[in-house]
């Protein structure tokens, strides 16, 4: 039998709260309607598409995490963090983003997403860039999706700094890497 749409409605609510992982061709063969019938009831009921909530999750989650930055301190975004290891993020380069003779993308947006990242990975409340090497190795151009990876390689024990390696992909080929050398208020030992 089928369920009513106000009831189907009331339970997408339920589930999408239990799992906001799931796609709308999960829930469309849950409740044996069609993509297009989900599609219509998170619209009425203002549930976001898929990519929307796993974004606030995310979100959500780095807030939880991150202590070194807030949100909107944040460049790009970031969608893992394991703090004083290792953290992960992505960054969509528009037009905005580009020279507009020449369509790559500005280096400071390649170095503000690496050092977001260099920053969040730590496990303080306060974390600063001391020092930066720099290699940009491939152009980055509007439409490409940047994936940063961030790894705390090392503690100096004779101040309270850390060495974070940021490697940054387009389709798999490096375009930016970094080592930046951060200081915290607090010695973590590793």
């Amino acid at each position: 039998m089928k369920t009513p749409k106000k009831e189907r409605q009331r339970l997408l609510i339920s589930l999408l709260d239990e799992d906001p992982f799931l796609t709308d061709e999960d829930i469309a063969a849950h409740f044996s309607v069609s993509v297009q019938t989900v599609r219509l009831d998170r619209l009425e009921c203002r549930i976001p598409e898929l990519r929307e909530r796993l974004k606030s999750v995310a979100s959500q989650h780095m807030q939880k995490t991150v202590k070194s930055l807030q949100a909107e301190e944040i460049f790009g975004e970031i969608i893992d963090v394991e703090l004083d290891d290792k953290a992960l993020s992505i960054f969509d380069v528009t037009s905005d983003h580009v020279f507009m003779r020449n369509g790559i993308a500005r280096g400071h947006h390649l170095f503000a997403q690496a050092n977001s990242l260099a920053v969040a990975v730590l496990d303080d409340d306060l974390a600063l860039t001391v020092r930066s090497t720099l290699h940009f190795a491939k152009p980055v151009r509007a439409g490409d999706r940047v994936i940063a990876r961030a790894v705390v390689r090392q503690e100096t024990l004779k101040n309270k700094s850390t060495v974070v390696d940021v490697i940054s992909k387009v389709e798999n080929e490096t375009v930016f890497s970094g080592e930046f050398l951060m200081y915290r208020t607090t010695k973590k030992g590793r």
